[in-house]
């Protein structure tokens, strides 16, 4: 990217009222949902260790669906910005029909892999180690959850299947107001149904499996009827199920751009979930620890992850409408907003860290390994914000293989050897090793300033369909 000064990288107040109006409400949703979470952990973190740490670990198994589902979307998504931006409201159809046969068969495969091997994927992370938990009890108790969070996997494809249509077309409020009400509904049933209040059993971790499931029906219902009732608002709903087929020759196109978004986010997460594991041989302990760091992590980082959502549809449209400039524009001062916003937070985090792990009832050794990985976490966090404002980036032009290699590539490669190495051949503490894999993404951050310079990605994906 070639700049010009400083004022290369700094937007007027029109642009940042621009990218807060996108990106605000995004950044305000994955905040309560993080902060529901972290309840949601404290809550079943009071019931016991070994129900956390279950939970924990089924957690790491769903994220992988989870992101499966948001990169086969996601390919789709390319297209649907685009597709708005220069007005094509039977584009956008096409997009959507084209998410919802995507999204229906992976919700079959999803279902049937946590049906036949959810209790062995599990096992995976059950190790001695340390002074805390009980393997077999802990397995239990992942099993149940597991179980249960399977009734809801179905209304989240359908919600992300409309939410993420609404968002690549800017209409970003209602997907926001959608998920703070399911937010507060899951609350809500957490608070009753784990510790039985109000008449209710009091049933653990199967209780805020519970809640989370009734969460899912009520935002999808709230963003799949909101969007039928405002077609004014959401013009592509007039005629969006008058037929259901998709041109061959676009299913090819999305096909080609979304493959590797798919298997990127597969091998992505299911790559995270081995790094995990590895960690995980030290002991449950170190799962319990790593998943205090990681929740209170998740919601201070909203600020950064939320600048991907808005170069996808700011970058996206601009792509879309031939604005090449700028869309390199954009590209700058969003990147840096979000690098210096991810400094900022981290300071403060990092500062207040040793409060995080008290709010939960644990062991003094799991409080000591939450502290540890969450400064780690927090000190790394630019390196992760410049990363993903780059792959981010990329993604939006369509060069998808190339973002495929930047991303999960990199982690089967080279990160995940390197940890496997460090623990098989060293006798180095998991704090060493938590430190050397997360340093590891400058190797990331290098590449993706090579990829952005050259501009490769400057690219107009729907004019020739």
């Amino acid at each position: 990217m070639n700049s010009r000064g400083l004022n290369a990288y700094i937007g007027d107040k029109a642009f940042y009222r621009r990218l807060m109006r996108i990106a605000m409400p995004v950044m305000l949703q994955n905040g309560i949902t993080n902060f529901v979470s972290l309840l949601d952990n404290i809550m079943v973190g009071a019931v016991g260790t070994e129900q956390m740490t279950g939970v924990s670990i089924v957690g790491q198994l769903l994220f992988v669906f989870y992101l499966c589902i948001f990169g086969g979307l996601s390919g789709a998504g390319i297209f649907t910005s685009q597709y708005y931006g220069r007005s094509d409201l039977e584009g956008v159809r096409n997009t959507f029909r084209f998410k919802f046969w995507l999204g229906l068969i992976l919700f079959a495969a999803g279902t049937g892999i946590y049906l036949l091997w959810g209790d062995n994927l599990i096992a995976l992370y059950l190790h001695d180690g340390g002074e805390t938990g009980d393997i077999a009890v802990t397995a239990d108790y992942g099993s149940k959850y597991l179980k249960m969070m399977l009734y809801g996997l179905l209304p989240f494809v359908i919600q992300q299947i409309y939410s993420t249509t609404l968002r690549e077309t800017g209409e970003t409020f209602m997907p926001m107001m959608a998920g703070i009400i399911a937010i507060l509904v899951n609350l809500v049933f957490n608070y009753i149904l784990i510790f039985g209040h109000f008449g209710a059993p009091a049933m653990g971790c199967v209780g805020a499996a519970l809640a989370t499931v009734l969460s899912r029906y009520v935002e999808c219902l709230i963003v799949v009827i909101w969007s039928h009732r405002h077609p004014k608002r959401v013009p592509y709903i007039r005629g969006l199920y008058s037929r259901l087929s998709v041109p061959l020759n676009l299913t090819r196109q999305i096909s080609v751009k979304g493959l590797p978004l798919l298997i990127n986010e597969a091998l992505w997460s299911s790559g995270m979930a081995a790094v995990t594991q590895c960690y995980s041989t030290f002991g449950l302990a170190v799962v319990a620890g790593l998943n205090i760091a990681t929740t209170i992590s998740n919601l201070f980082s909203v600020i950064w992850m939320a600048m991907g959502t808005a170069v996808s549809i700011i970058v996206g449209q601009q792509l879309g409408a031939n604005a090449f400039e700028e869309a390199k524009a954009s590209v700058r001062k969003i990147m840096l907003f979000s690098i210096v916003s991810s400094v900022a937070v981290a300071a403060v985090v990092i500062l207040l860290a040793p409060l995080f792990p008290e709010l939960y009832n644990t062991t003094e050794e799991v409080k000591r390994l939450a502290v540890g990985f969450l400064c780690i976490s927090m000190a790394v966090s630019p390196v992760h914000a410049f990363a993903n404002a780059a792959y981010f980036t990329l993604r939006s032009g369509g060069k998808t293989w190339i973002t495929f290699a930047f991303d999960s590539l990199y982690l089967w490669v080279l990160r995940l050897p390197v940890v496997r190495a460090l623990i098989a051949f060293t006798s180095l503490p998991i704090m060493a090793i938590f430190v050397i894999s997360n340093l590891i993404d400058l190797v990331k951050c290098v590449l993706g300033y090579i990829l952005l310079k050259r501009g490769t990605w400057v690219h107009n994906i729907v004019e020739s369909i």
